[in-house]
């Protein structure tokens, strides 16, 4: 997602959470089962994220964000390792689980 848009969505889950959810949870008709699969990871890392950053305390905000940054990009790998084919791709998800 672009900074921009996700500026946008941070602005819709203060003013708006109702707007802001339907925003994140779109319809998933015709994807592919890994494609839905990343879609999920990434809903769920971006209400993680939203959450976090309503943390008055900045380093709590940012500590708390980026650990559900980082669940997504574990999320990812599990899934490139569900369906990836590549070896190398799938050398580099068993790394960033590890990691």
């Amino acid at each position: 997602m672009k900074p921009r848009n996700m500026i946008l969505l941070l602005m819709l889950a203060v003013v708006f959470p109702a707007t802001a959810a339907q925003a994140v949870h779109g319809n998933h008709a015709g994807m592919s089962p890994s494609s839905e699969a990343y879609m999920d990871g990434m809903n769920n890392m971006h209400e993680g994220m939203i959450k976090a950053v309503q943390d008055p305390d900045a380093d709590r905000a940012f500590a708390r964000s980026m650990i559900e940054h980082h669940k997504g990009a574990i999320a990812m790998a599990e899934t490139e390792l569900r369906y990836g084919k590549s070896p190398a791709m799938r050398k580099m998800a068993e790394s960033i689980i590890s990691a």
